[in-house]
């Protein structure tokens, strides 16, 4: 684990996901209908859980030519399901 990653507050630099990444993201974004989002990279903050910061490429179902990029804030308790903050368009 990378000394950034340990450090409570603090935001890691974008990288690629690790298959914890993705499923942190898989769970929190089941169900969610309306936009399909896959990840490209991820930020993650060490708080009492984790904040994942998920830059994803976004598209209508249905309209994979429509796409633009968006950020998907999930938050993972210690304990519980991970949880979707926010999603912003950038």
């Amino acid at each position: 684990m990378a000394t950034q990653e340990l450090l409570a507050g603090g935001w890691t630099k974008y990288h690629a996901l690790t298959p914890e990444d993705q499923n942190v993201f898989n769970e929190a974004i089941h169900g969610f209908v309306g936009v399909n989002y896959k990840p490209q990279e991820v930020s993650t903050q060490l708080v009492n859980g984790k904040n994942y910061r998920y830059k994803c490429l976004a598209s209508l179902p249905g309209a994979s030519q429509v796409v633009w990029e968006a950020v998907v804030e999930i938050y993972a308790p210690i304990e519980g399901k991970p949880h979707i903050v926010s999603i912003h368009k950038i």
